[in-house]
């Protein structure tokens, strides 16, 4: 089973264990997560109805990975994955309320959605991303998916310069094919803003891009997040190098 497989994988540290979300408290605990960083570290606008709880609509038909941490008994780390059939049941993915995702028409029956990832601000040294790594290569192996696709969040606290100038960066060495591309709903207004401006490609970011992901076009205007989201797609076929040897066990 996909769960006792993940719950296994201890490599990173004897304490932490990644698997998916066991139980409604687990859940509970992961949303208590998510909304300590969204909204209490990085200012976003949540729609919840349950003080101190990130959820929305699309909660309840997600699988969650989770990172434990077990000898301090709490959730250090989440990822929320939307499967095709449970993006069915729901009526769509979240990536559909900014990107209109026409072209990927013919794959949503091998897309799987991933989004509202999240760390513990005490563990944020690289071992529970890895875990999180290695927990969504391993769901996407264990259903035979291809693709994962999510919206990667660029910081608008400067009003946009540092997303737009990432985005001018990138999209030279990053972009996907144009039959897979997406458009934003409420684009970054990219013509009003500065591209030539300096600084590093944020970690998560930079995960996907040497892991193989393509960045699917320009990036829209998240207002409730105050963030400007880039598309990305990796077709797991395309995962290289070391990330195929570590988190899908393939020899390079």
């Amino acid at each position: 089973m996909l769960q006792q497989a993940l719950h296994s994988d201890n490599r990173t540290s004897p304490s932490l264990h990644v698997g998916l979300a066991r139980c409604e408290t687990e859940i509970l605990d992961a949303q208590r997560l998510r909304y300590r960083v969204f909204a209490e570290e990085m200012g976003a606008r949540l729609n919840s109805r349950t003080p101190g709880v990130d959820r929305d609509i699309f909660d309840p038909y997600c699988d969650h990975l989770v990172v434990r941490d077990e000898a301090q008994g709490r959730i250090v780390g989440t990822y929320r994955i939307l499967s095709p059939s449970a993006a069915r049941k729901v009526g769509g993915y979240y990536s559909e309320s900014e990107f209109d995702l026409t072209r990927l028409q013919h794959l949503r029956s091998r897309l799987v959605e991933i989004g509202r990832s999240c760390i513990d601000p005490d563990y944020r040294s690289g071992a529970v991303i890895a875990l999180l790594w290695s927990g969504l290569a391993r769901y996407m192996q264990e259903n035979g998916y291809d693709y994962l696709i999510g919206c990667a969040s660029v910081s608008m606290a400067d009003g946009g310069h540092q997303a737009a100038s990432l985005y001018n960066r990138l999209k030279e060495t990053h972009s996907a094919p144009p039959e897979y591309h997406v458009f934003a709903r409420c684009p970054l207004p990219l013509d009003r803003l500065r591209t030539d401006v300096a600084g590093s490609t944020p970690p998560l970011i930079k995960g996907y891009l040497r892991a193989g992901a393509w960045i699917c076009g320009a990036p829209a205007w998240d207002p409730d997040f105050n963030t400007a989201d880039l598309p990305i797609m990796l077709p797991m076929r395309q995962v290289e190098g070391r990330y195929a040897k570590h988190f899908l066990g393939r020899a390079d």
